[in-house]
């Protein structure tokens, strides 16, 4: 999962002198990690919603946290993909 999400990043916000193989699961996708800023943000909950059907909410309390890094948006991703098979 979180291979697929690197590379949906690049892909989406086409970054194209970033090398998904080469992103930190654990540094931060915004401020001194990726350096993503909130329209990124947007992107990137739009390709989410394209690939995986799933919504984030901007005025989620949650969001910070969900969009922390690779690792915790695949956390994310992957619980919201069980809940909506389940």
């Amino acid at each position: 999962m979180e291979d697929d999400l690197k590379q949906l990043i690049v892909d989406a916000l086409m970054l194209e002198d970033v090398d998904p193989n080469r992103i930190d699961s654990e540094a931060p996708l915004f401020g001194e990690g990726l350096g993503l800023d909130s329209i990124d943000a947007l992107e990137l909950a739009m390709a989410l919603h394209k690939r995986y059907g799933i919504r984030t909410r901007a005025d989620d309390v949650r969001a910070r946290e969900i969009f922390q890094s690779v690792r915790s948006l695949a956390s994310f991703v992957s619980a919201q993909v069980q809940q909506s098979v389940h």
